[in-house]
């Protein structure tokens, strides 16, 4: 599994033109599943994010969690997180888990 992380005042994210996720400040998530990742990897991802000391204290310090701010959290699904691209120059998508099991 694999996560890369924005801090974000706000984030959405539209199909067609209507927003289907949105959220305040906190963070923007770009989450890739990997064939073998459990729900307890996620489990741990989860709380290791949610924990992570990134936001700024009154000292102007990376000191503070997403927790402690009350921020919040939009989580897109990337499939292109898993690329392998040790081999050519074509990346390989085969290591990315299939939709329904990383929902």
């Amino acid at each position: 599994m694999k996560a890369v992380l924005q801090r974000v005042l706000s984030a959405s994210v539209s199909v067609d033109g209507e927003i289907v996720g949105k959220c305040g400040q906190g963070l923007f998530v770009l989450l890739g599943v990997i064939e073998g990742d459990t729900s307890l990897d996620a489990q741990i991802l989860a709380k290791k994010v949610c924990e992570l000391r990134i936001f700024c204290d009154e000292n102007d310090k990376m000191n503070l969690s997403l927790l402690q701010v009350g921020g919040q959290m939009l989580v897109v699904s990337n499939f292109t997180l898993g690329a392998d691209c040790t081999h050519g120059r074509r990346p390989s998508f085969t290591g990315a888990m299939e939709p329904e099991g990383a929902n």
